[in-house]
């Protein structure tokens, strides 16, 4: 948040600021006191700060001004150019932002309350995801004689085993990787504030116990647990991986072990969640495991029907 507040302070659109400074700090304050997630943060900041700027480019000059039309105008353009969800977030980001307005007596009434969204039913994801002999050839390739090497194989290791959230991976401390009875735990701070604690699988609690002792992160249970890493030093640095290096890191491993499929960062959530329901393991289960508050979220991550479909395809003898 604190990176935010001064991008923020310096783009306030001037169709608020010409409203007052009760209206400049209503709009400051829905992103800093309203949103807690820090990617809703941006992502409705981005939608707020693009919506401003349209309505200056097509004549609207006054906040009272903004007519349901308008939104519509807006997010009818913005399908053409850009996927439905990205169109549905924008329009939820502008629905939230206009309530928070309307009870702050800033506007009178919510333009875009009536306006609809694109329809975008979604029964299969998108995310890539691996066989598991691919994520097998990934992690076995990469050299593990090094700290660095054994921090990614750690961290691949624990969002395919345990379905981790990237976001709450890089988030861990060394004292969230703990033994209870008799075995090796896990403690992830899922996003919306959800505590959740999985055992390891006997493969990861190897990974973290090599990582955690070979990085000598035992005696420091407060520090992060996955930190960057200086090339300079060979070292860790104390600081906190950024998401960003976690995906290049990730595409650098792939590259080197051969991967042809195109990974992301939740390619190994999605490759667990389908391993583990391939194996026998229920829907149920898996949305638990995962922390998924419906088994309808987890069914996006289910690929075994893919298989399926390939083998059925193969019948098509010419």
């Amino acid at each position: 948040m604190t990176q935010l507040v001064p991008v923020l302070a310096e783009r306030v659109p001037a169709l608020i600021a010409a409203e007052g400074e009760r209206a400049s700090c209503r709009f400051f304050e829905f992103f800093t006191a309203q949103i807690r997630n820090p990617h809703t943060r941006r992502a409705y900041a981005r939608a707020a700060q693009e919506f401003f700027a349209w309505l200056e480019a097509h004549g609207v000059t006054q906040l009272a001004a903004i007519e349901s039309f308008h939104v519509a105008a807006y997010i009818e353009q913005l399908q053409k150019a850009r996927s439905a969800p990205t169109a549905k977030l924008r329009l939820a980001a502008l629905k939230h932002l206009f309530d928070w307005m309307v009870i702050g007596q800033i506007m009178r009434t919510n333009p875009a309350a009536a306006v609809r969204g694109p329809r975008h039913i979604v029964r299969r994801g998108k995310t890539p995801v691996l066989d598991p002999s691919e994520a097998r050839q990934l992690l076995d390739a990469i050299d593990t004689t090094t700290i660095i090497g054994l921090r990614d194989r750690a961290l691949i290791g624990l969002m395919v085993y345990s379905f981790a959230r990237i976001g709450a991976a890089i988030g861990m401390q060394v004292e969230d990787v703990y033994t209870q009875n008799r075995r090796l735990w896990v403690r992830l701070n899922e996003k919306g504030g959800k505590h959740h604690a999985m055992p390891c699988h006997h493969n990861l609690e190897a990974y973290l116990h090599e990582y955690i002792d070979g990085a000598g992160l035992a005696s420091q249970p407060k520090a992060l647990l996955f930190q960057s890493y200086s090339r300079a030093t060979r070292q860790l640095t104390g600081n906190p991986l950024p998401q960003a290096n976690a995906y290049a890191m990730i595409q650098r491993r792939a590259k080197a072990a051969d991967i042809s499929t195109r990974v992301g960062n939740h390619t190994f959530r999605a490759t667990g969640v389908t391993a583990y329901l391939k194996n026998g393991g229920t829907l149920e289960r898996a949305a638990q495991m995962a922390n998924h508050a419906s088994t309808r979220t987890t069914q996006l991550y289910d690929r075994r029907t893919e298989s399926v479909t390939l083998d059925e395809v193969e019948l098509i003898r010419i």
